[in-house]
Parts: C-alpha cells; sequence; structure tokens
C-alpha cells in the first residue's frame, strides 16, 4: 500500500500516544481489536477547551496517523460535538483509500464518545 507523507510522518513517530488520567479527563473507545480496528481517545479538557488529548490504537497505519494528527491538532481548541475536519476532509488529507473509509468512522465513533462525555459533563 502506498501512504502519503503525511500518513508516514504521523504513522512513524505518533505524538500524543498514551492515556490520561484524573480530574477532567473524558475517554471514548470505538471499534474492536478482533475485527482489526480500535481507537481510544482521552481528552483533558478545562472550560470547554482540549488541554490535551492521547490516544491508543490498534489498527493500520492510516489509523494511527489520523488520530495521532486529531490528537495534536485539536489542542487549544473549543470542543464540539463533531471532529475537528469531517471524515471526507480527513480521508482527501491522508489519501485514505474509500474502502478504509469505516476505519474513519471508528476514528469518529471514539472521538465523539470523548466529546461528548466531556461537553455532557459542563453541561
Amino acid at each position: 500500500m502506498n501512504y502519503n507523507e503525511l500518513t508516514r510522518r504521523y504513522f512513524d513517530s505518533p505524538a500524543s500516544v498514551g492515556q490520561l488520567s484524573g480530574s477532567g479527563v473524558f475517554r471514548g473507545a470505538a471499534g474492536d481489536r478482533e475485527q482489526g480496528t480500535w481507537v481510544q481517545f482521552d481528552l483533558r479538557c478545562e472550560s470547554g477547551t482540549l488541554l490535551v488529548a492521547r490516544f491508543l490504537a490498534f489498527a493500520c497505519p492510516h489509523t494511527i496517523a489520523v488520530s495521532a494528527w486529531l490528537a495534536e491538532q485539536s489542542v487549544g481548541r473549543a470542543l464540539t460535538g463533531s471532529l475537528p475536519e469531517s471524515v471526507q476532509e480527513l480521508r482527501a488529507r491522508f489519501a485514505v483509500p474509500v474502502e478504509k473509509t469505516g476505519r474513519l468512522l471508528i476514528i469518529e465513533d471514539a472521538w465523539l464518545a470523548a466529546a461528548v462525555a466531556a461537553i455532557e459533563y459542563r453541561g
């Protein structure tokens, strides 16, 4: 499989790998290791702003790269009930083949599970 430069860079050296704990941390996970793709995001938020994001993934290089990019690029932004970029925009940015779109939807589900938990907690 051919990967674009951005995918290779984020897969080869993914920042933001790991877990968070403590107050203000919200976790969301989606997928299934037995099915080949599982992603978890931990988001630390304060006053509606994402302060720190970490991820864990059992997945292909595209999924790991997109997860790493999301965790890195989202810090400092207001947390909303959507991805910072649409699945279609992420697919184009990382040159993800259309047949892997389902893996991007798993990323979206994991991200939204964490983000919605944080938003609902804020009230």
